[in-house]
């Protein structure tokens, strides 16, 4: 029950994150690796860090699903994600726009035939097994945190632990202008833990081999 409960919650939030972004939209890698100028400042070199307003370092999205870099970047663009540098960013983009960083995000530094193990081999310990049980996350993110149910959804694993922690605050987040986030289903999911509990479960995901990178743009190498 638990799990379906789940499952129709992922579909609703799906629906509610893709309605309002233009239908028949398709992405275009090729014309999207000549949009990310504001993109690679930060996304394009390892182990940069944002300052503001907290520090740590900026997401790998090289690898990430489509859908999910879209669904982020529209959130942005509406204001329901709250960081100031990239709601200035999402600001001007057109749909257009967003489907083509999306599309060429989504498959940049993708290694063709390449596939992860159906779950981590890294095994939780008990307390943090407490914790993703409680929050049922791999109903929704996958066993091995990189299938997402739902391709709005965002692949996990391997992400930068001080990145997962900040975002999972932020859906805790209330009238801050600064920071903060939206989804209704996240912010009741991540207001279950405190902010330890949250950094366990960050950590976690992070450790566990995943398909996100950050790919250098030649100019940074």
């Amino acid at each position: 029950m638990n799990k379906l409960f789940t499952t129709i919650f992922a579909v609703a939030v799906s629906f509610a994150t893709t309605s309002g972004f233009a239908q028949g939209i398709t992405g275009d890698a090729k014309a999207g690796a000549t949009k990310n100028t504001m993109c690679m400042g930060c996304h394009g070199i390892k182990g940069y860090q944002t300052t503001f307003p907290e520090v740590y370092k900026v997401p790998m999205i090289s690898g990430q699903g489509a859908k999910y870099i879209m669904a982020a970047l529209s959130e942005y663009r509406k204001g329901e994600r709250k960081h100031p540098t990239m709601r200035g960013i999402a600001g001007p983009l057109t749909d257009q726009d967003i489907a083509d960083l999306a599309a060429y995000y989504s498959t940049n530094g993708v290694v063709p035939g390449a596939e992860l193990p159906a779950k981590p081999a890294r095994e939780p310990g008990a307390e943090v097994q407490a914790l993703l049980n409680k929050a049922n996350c791999t109903s929704c993110h996958g066993a091995n945190f990189s299938s997402p149910i739902d391709p709005t959804y965002p692949k996990l694993a391997g992400q930068h632990a001080d990145y997962l922690f900040v975002a999972l605050k932020a859906y805790k987040t209330d009238g801050n202008p600064m920071v903060g986030r939206g989804n209704p289903i996240m912010g009741g999911m991540a207001r279950q833990f405190t902010n330890a509990e949250l950094k366990l479960l960050a950590n976690y995901v992070s450790s566990l081999q995943g398909e996100l990178k950050v790919v250098p743009e030649s100019r940074f190498r």
